[in-house]
């Protein structure tokens, strides 16, 4: 079979490798589809900070099962799957505490260990979840952005009846917000300087869809919410503009989310939270409960995944993808590899 291998910032080769071999409690995935996120970005251009080279990457998948080990016995072949990569001790306190996406420990793969992207992935049983027969291989591997948003919308409570602020319409700001809207909130508001974004974001049923070079927030916070202002802002673009936007405006006494990965140091108006008594809280990744939350919010037609999909390119194409986010930011949400045996 061929592995994609990236060697060196902004180089990547294939080469050839035998099938993996399962052991008794794992499952052969034929990979189907492999979604490229920001963080693969990152590792194309040598700006990860936790990954080397070389490294096989891709960690949001789809495909189907073809092998099971001799002890697996709630996965049958032919069953669409999708996979949770990360790779976790088990043994530290996190861990012990099921709180495993905080492992001390934590590998995520195709950063830190080899990931999906070859023709066939053997992976432990554990992290594999069945897709429904309905769903698409295309939104099957946006399960996993998808349970990032799930989790992060979840570290602030039920948010049933509650108005929203999502700062940045990216692919994990679009799917906090639906994600969200699908939990039973009041009223959602998503911001960007993309109209592009703000666009999708509309198309996905999102409240109020503000572009803040054209649109003062604070105003338009009032004109949505009242002067109660929001209950909750997650700050899925992550930098100093946003997150000083979201203490700014946020209501006295209210909860801010971060969602995004800072880029560097933050600088942030922390006397001003202080004074305010803001709740600044964060989130980290998933686990498999945000998987199975995700997937039957796609069921129920509570969050669309494939408006938010931007591109395909074939599997020996990986390279080309690359480019093509890098020609096109403005324009793209999730470029999408398609992964065939020649």
């Amino acid at each position: 079979m061929l592995q994609q291998i990236m060697t060196a910032p902004g180089k990547i080769e294939f080469r050839e490798i035998p099938v993996p071999e399962i052991n008794s409690n794992q499952v052969l995935i034929k990979i189907k589809e492999i979604g490229i996120c920001g963080s693969d970005i990152h590792v194309y251009h040598g700006k990860h900070p936790f990954t080397s080279y070389p490294v096989t990457q891709g960690h949001e998948a789809s495909g189907e099962i073809v092998k099971v080990g001799s002890e697996v016995t709630n996965f049958k072949e032919g069953q669409k799957v999708t996979i949770q990569p990360q790779v976790v001790c088990e043994k530290c306190y996190p861990c012990r505490h099921g709180k495993y996406n905080l492992c001390e420990e934590l590998k995520v793969m195709g950063f830190q260990t080899t990931g999906v992207a070859s023709h066939y992935f053997a992976v432990d049983v554990e992290k594999v979840t069945a897709l429904p027969e309905g769903m698409t291989l295309e939104e099957g591997a946006m399960i996993e952005p998808l349970a990032v948003a799930v989790h992060g919308v979840k570290q602030a409570g039920d948010v049933h009846g509650l108005n929203i602020i999502v700062l940045g319409a990216g692919p994990i700001g679009n799917l906090v917000a639906q994600t969200a809207k699908g939990m039973g909130a009041a009223a959602v508001m998503i911001t960007d300087v993309s109209d592009l974004r703000l666009q999708k974001a509309r198309e996905c049923g999102i409240d109020y869809c503000i572009n803040t070079n054209e649109k003062d927030l604070g105003e338009a916070i009032i004109e949505a919410f009242g002067p109660d202002k929001a209950d909750i802002i997650y700050d899925c673009a992550g930098n100093n503009i946003t997150m000083g936007q979201a203490i700014k405006y946020a209501r006295k006494g209210s909860t801010i989310i971060l969602v995004a990965v800072f880029a560097g140091m933050a600088t942030i108006d922390l006397a001003v939270a202080n004074d305010h008594e803001l709740d600044i809280k964060s989130t980290m990744m998933y686990r498999n409960e945000d998987y199975i939350d995700g997937i039957k919010l796609v069921n129920e037609k509570k969050v669309q995944l494939l408006p938010l999909l931007s591109k395909k390119f074939p599997f020996k194409e990986y390279l080309q993808a690359y480019q093509y986010i890098d020609n096109n930011r403005e324009a793209t949400m999730k470029v999408m590899i398609e992964v065939q045996e020649d």
